[in-house]
């Protein structure tokens, strides 16, 4: 007989939105069963900014969930984003007894790493320390050293930290709504959980989330995560963007955006015309649809050269043997993939969630790779067995991530490269 099913609520706080996704787990993998969302209030650059705002954005966009999964939710796992994050790469290396490696010489090791990173400071927290890669004696590349024989015993990890700061607001804001944050994770790193492949991260990719308030960025290579980064530019510049250079009021330059827009001139036509709604009661105008597509081309091609440089910074994007992928609500613009092509010289597909069940069809969207990746986080970290059950690409994707250090119990289960430790 199977075990009882569980379930884990993931909880996207975004700048334009905030979305809230429902999955159970059970032996037979992860089935999606509510999904809530509501306009974002009190959050800018991923951030909270204002408490109550926020709490009142959560508890719309929670309830709407309840009712369509048909249970209550106390328990959220959220992502966490903005300026404050840092990623760093990190190493350390301890002696290793009896020349046999043992778990506690892995926990040690990787603790070691954490400590010569030095994140801790200036009112920073870990988040993650994610390994990515083994080194006994001489022979790199190891994946699993427990059981190896040596006589040092190196760890290579991607450390990840936030504010203080922000995390805590985040939590009370949750709190306010009602909720308890069982666990924060990176948005990227959930965004990648559900829209890449293994092979991808192999091969070396970058994923390039692209939010309302900030674009965030992960490079995986050989498996692992190598590089991270979040940019302050988004969706909400775009739109601001819009508003100025067609006069017309916010709203109705998001409603442009979405309808009209595209990131790439040569594919409008010349002709296209489109209503533009004037501000002060002026009545409406005709516009070259081209006009529009001028504005975004101008604002994307800006953040993409920001993401190509801030690979290149970290000497990667040669590594990136399976080109970038997009995702993220603000990556929904006809054309975009076009023109990352042609920034990034490399190949670029839009990433959608995969690798679950049940209401699929509700989350089929970048805008909801967050929400459904912070569900397949905890759901893997819960019940490791899972990954057998999910899609195929899905089947080794617990190797990327590690416990975060501000959080107990089931997350700390999660299985790394290094097998049964945690």
């Amino acid at each position: 007989m199977g075990s009882k099913a569980e379930i884990v609520v993931g909880l996207d706080l975004g700048t334009t939105k905030v979305a809230c996704v429902v999955g159970e787990v059970s032996d037979q993998g992860v089935d999606i069963i509510g999904v809530g969302s509501a306009p974002s209030q009190g959050m800018a650059r991923g951030a909270v900014v204002h408490i109550e705002a926020a709490a009142d954005a959560i508890r719309r966009a929670v309830e709407e969930a309840e009712l369509m999964a048909d249970l209550d939710v106390r328990e959220v796992v959220t992502g966490i984003a903005g300026s404050h994050i840092r990623g760093l790469n990190s190493h350390g290396i301890v002696a290793v007894k009896d020349r046999e490696v043992r778990p506690e010489d892995v926990r040690r090791v990787i603790d070691r790493a954490r400590t010569v990173a030095g994140s801790e400071d200036d009112g920073d927290s870990v988040i993650h320390v994610i390994p990515q890669e083994f080194v006994i004696d001489d022979q790199q590349g190891i994946r699993s050293p427990v059981g190896m024989n040596g006589c040092r015993l190196e760890a290579r990890v991607h450390v990840v930290t936030a504010g203080r700061t922000a995390s805590q607001n985040i939590r009370r804001a949750c709190n306010e709504a009602g909720l308890h944050v069982k666990e924060m994770a990176l948005q990227q790193l959930a965004s990648a959980e559900a829209v890449l492949t293994p092979d991808e991260r192999d091969m070396g990719v970058a994923l390039v989330d692209i939010g309302g308030g900030t674009t965030d960025v992960a490079v995986f290579h050989r498996g692992a995560v190598v590089h991270t980064a979040v940019l302050s530019l988004g969706g909400n510049h775009l739109t601001v963007d819009v508003a100025s250079g067609l006069r017309t009021p916010k709203d109705e330059a998001e409603r442009l955006k979405h309808k009209y827009g595209c990131a790439l001139t040569t594919l409008v036509a010349p002709d296209e015309e489109m209503e533009v709604p004037s501000v002060g009661g002026r009545p409406p105008r005709k516009r070259a649809r081209q006009v529009l597509s001028e504005i975004i081309e101008a604002r994307m091609e800006e953040i993409l050269c920001l993401v190509r440089r801030d690979i290149e910074h970290a000497g990667l994007l040669d590594r990136l043997h399976s080109g970038i992928v997009l995702t993220g609500g603000s990556t929904m613009v006809r054309g975009l993939t076009e023109l990352a092509e042609d920034i990034f010289e490399l190949d670029v597909r839009q990433g959608s969630p995969m690798g679950f069940g049940g209401l699929s069809n509700l989350v089929d969207s970048p805008k909801y790779a967050t929400g459904v990746g912070l569900v397949l986080q905890a759901a893997l970290a819960m019940r490791p067995d899972v990954a057998d059950t999910l899609a195929p690409d899905f089947a080794s994707v617990t190797g990327d991530h590690a416990r975060p250090s501000e959080s107990e119990g089931r997350w700390d289960r999660l299985r790394i490269w290094v097998g049964d430790l945690f």
